[in-house]
């Protein structure tokens, strides 16, 4: 566990958990996956690429001898180091200080580096959760909440489905088995709203989702 992280008295929670509330599944997301899928290290390499592809180009058809316009490419190849090598240490460094924690009441996001965050939603406020689900068998598990409950872009962010801007969703993201995660929440989920007798939450294998219902307590930050 890091330094700045040491105080928790449950790794990924801000406090011990109350009476009758058990941990299920933890995980956090995969920084390699975070780097090519949150970040976009794969598309600013191909970027920087077509930008020295294009120097040479450039440079050849003004004349220049080839020797030479592969010096001026090679000019750009500092900047995409430096450029790359920050994406790559900031999906490093989310992914080290986040923790996904799914209890047998609620789940429990914890993330931020210079600025830890935690943040509680309650099983009985997820109205479904969808599997975004790569062939390797790695993806997110988005929630989508009882609305009016809505929690910042800002705040989440990038633990949060993209795409999805007016009614955040958030998500964890980048995980390396992702189905083991949703196979937690979706009996997690059926488990808490048959207890409030709600109709059950289901697993909808054509959409991959996870269904709940019912209103609770809005999302909070502990």
């Amino acid at each position: 566990m890091s330094v700045e992280h040491d105080f928790e008295p449950i790794r990924g929670l801000p406090s011990d958990l109350p009476p009758g509330e058990t941990i299920l599944w933890q995980g956090e997301p995969d920084w390699t996956l975070m780097a090519r899928r949150v970040f976009r290290v794969d598309w600013v390499a191909v970027y920087f690429a077509l930008l020295m592809a294009w120097r040479v180009i450039d440079s050849t058809a003004n004349g220049q001898d080839l020797v030479t316009a592969l010096l001026a490419a090679i000019w750009v190849a500092p900047i995409a180091i430096v450029g790359l090598g920050l994406l790559v240490g900031l999906a490093y460094l989310n992914s080290r200080t986040t923790v996904y924690t799914l209890t047998n009441r609620r789940l429990v996001m914890r993330f931020g580096a210079a600025l830890t965050k935690a943040i509680n939603i309650p099983y009985k406020i997820i109205e479904s959760a969808a599997v975004n689900q790569k062939a390797d068998g790695s993806g997110d598990v988005a929630l989508q909440l009882v609305k009016p409950n809505k929690i910042s872009i800002i705040l989440l962010w990038p633990h949060a489905r993209p795409g999805f801007v007016s009614q955040p969703q958030p998500s964890l993201r980048c995980l390396r088995d992702a189905t083991s995660a949703a196979a937690v929440l979706a009996e997690a989920l059926r488990q808490t709203h048959e207890q409030s007798h709600a109709t059950a939450p289901r697993v909808d294998e054509g959409s991959q989702a996870t269904r709940g219902g019912g209103v609770g307590a809005e999302p909070a930050l502990a």
